[in-house]
């Protein structure tokens, strides 16, 4: 049980005015007491459904995309798997930026290995940066991000890339 009302709103104390002012402070506080209570329950309620939870999955797939730094697509959005600026990426790649794989509609795979603790999957894609492959392996996908484990990684030559693109 909660602290006394007369904690958080004090006894009016009659007054010559009579009820009309006891009226309107009683208004007063139970909007004021409302306009708390419906603040507090929109904060809370809207910490959980800005993003809603999916169930982890895992499948095997094939995943066709740019291999690039992960900074420039999120902070970049000019940048796509086709049209993207190659001096940055390799920049990027060599400050140690993570390495993704990003879609032509927009998904990014962060590649992970089998092993647990996870091994580094950087000295496998550092020869593909900046360029459009096709990896196969298992896909696993947790509240909107996605990984892949690479099995087989190879470039496809016949997509048309624009590597002076997509500013910096």
């Amino acid at each position: 049980m909660g602290p006394p009302s007369d904690w958080i709103f004090p006894p009016i104390q009659p007054s010559s005015k009579g009820d009309i002012i006891v009226k309107s402070l009683a208004n007063y506080r139970t909007i004021l007491f409302i306009g708390i209570a419906l603040s507090s329950a929109a904060t809370s309620f809207s910490q959980d459904t800005d993003h809603p939870k999916t169930a982890p999955s895992e499948y095997k797939a094939s995943v066709e995309g740019l291999v690039r730094d992960v900074s420039c697509p999120i902070q970049n959005h000019k940048s796509t798997a086709t049209d993207f600026n190659l001096e940055c990426a390799i920049a990027c790649a060599k400050s140690g930026s993570p390495l993704v794989i990003l879609t032509k509609n927009g998904d990014i795979y962060f590649p992970i290995s089998d092993a647990m603790p996870d091994v580094s999957q950087r000295e496998k894609l550092m020869p593909f940066i900046g360029k459009y492959v096709r990896v196969s392996g298992t896909v696993f996908e947790r509240n909107g991000t996605r990984t892949v484990v690479i099995k087989d990684i190879k470039e496809l030559k016949d997509v048309k890339l624009n590597p002076k693109a997509g500013g910096i």
